[in-house]
């Protein structure tokens, strides 16, 4: 069976639920915020496709001045790589054999493929694969406080970078990190001491690359930082309103979807569960802020249905058959479990986009 066509003309509440929208000058908006605010900086932005996995925004971001894009897995790239995109950065440790054939074949077809690495095993892995191959550029992840990947000190920082500048196939590109919100004193101290001691050893350090959307506006408070990434910026949703990074009319994505049921004088039940609007909670005690009724709290979810608590609605209550627009707490999932997002300008759909990359494996 067919599913339903959305076109350019429709109206968004004519659509079938439950569905992502797009608002187009909302996104624009947040686009030309950030790329402004990095210029204004001497900073150069590189924005991760994790959020939207869609060719189409890339290129927007790009041409509003965006360095190059940052993907999170070969199979990501290799949908940008088909779609022109040249300058690709992949932040996660690559090992095996099968994903470094499809690394090689990828380093092949473009021009600025960049990985990382925080161990000896990842170096001695890429170097292997990459030592009869055009060579690979290398960054060195650093942990600075985000409790992830990452060397764990400068002088490992250093040490690691001495070994892909030993390696064959690979040429040292930098340093990297993602670091916690609101923590660059400490990625400050953490960069420029190994920068330091990398010049101290004669290596140069050409990319040094912070990120994160929570603290995007904070960027410039890194100094040795010659760019920064961050995806959830070109959306927005729920937890980055709280973080103090936007406000909610600066969120692009909403949920639309119906009330299905009302049971009770105190209930209702939409017809957008976990499979719509994801199981995250990122601190936040419900699933998702309705617009039109913010008092109204989504306290569960089940795969298929949102589960609604009126009781602290003043004044009117949404009825079966009623449409409602809901604000994610994280958007970045929610574009993993749509094939398809659809834009609109004032309630009047743009255009449908696929979500190119979405679902893929390494």
């Amino acid at each position: 069976m067919e599913r339903p066509i959305v076109k350019p003309g429709d109206t968004i509440l004519s659509l079938s639920t439950p569905l992502p929208l797009i608002d187009e000058a909302r996104m624009a908006a947040n686009i030309a915020r950030v790329q402004t605010y990095m210029d204004g900086h001497g900073l150069a932005f590189r924005p991760h496709i994790k959020t939207h996995k869609i060719p189409a925004l890339a290129a927007q971001q790009v041409a509003a001045g965006a360095k190059g894009i940052n993907c999170q897995k070969i199979t990501e790239a290799d949908v940008f790589a088909d779609a022109g995109f040249e300058d690709l950065l992949i932040t996660f440790n690559i090992l095996g054999p099968e994903k470094l054939e499809r690394l090689v074949a990828l380093n092949e077809r473009i021009s600025g493929l960049k990985v990382v690495a925080d161990s000896a095993a990842t170096v001695s892995g890429l170097s292997a694969q990459f030592a009869s191959h055009k060579p690979l550029t290398v960054l060195v992840e650093c942990d600075t406080g985000g409790g992830r990947c990452g060397v764990q000190t400068p002088d490992a920082a250093v040490t690691l970078a001495q070994s892909i500048v030993a390696a064959d196939g690979l040429v040292f590109g930098g340093l990297l990190t993602y670091p916690k919100a609101n923590s660059e004193a400490a990625v400050e101290a953490f960069f420029a001491g190994t920068i330091a001691a990398l010049a101290d050893k004669g290596i140069a350090c050409p990319i040094v690359s912070n990120g994160g959307t929570p603290s995007l506006f904070s960027a410039h408070l890194v100094p040795s930082a010659t760019e920064h990434r961050a995806g959830t910026y070109i959306y927005n949703d729920r937890s980055m309103e709280r973080a103090g990074h936007c406000s909610l009319d600066d969120c692009a994505m909403h949920i639309l979807a119906t009330v299905v049921s009302r049971p009770t004088a105190d209930r209702a039940i939409l017809d957008a569960g976990s499979k719509a609007l994801t199981s995250d909670l990122l601190g936040f005690s419900d699933h998702g802020m309705i617009v039109d009724y913010p008092d109204a709290v989504i306290t569960g979810l089940s795969e298929e249905h949102g589960t609604v608590d009126l009781s602290k609605c003043r004044g009117s209550r949404p009825e079966i058959g009623e449409k409602v627009r809901i604000v994610p707490n994280h958007t970045c999932v929610v574009s993993n479990l749509f094939d398809t997002m659809t834009f609109h300008r004032d309630g009047i759909v743009t255009r449908v986009e696929s979500v190119a990359a979405r679902g893929l494996v390494w």
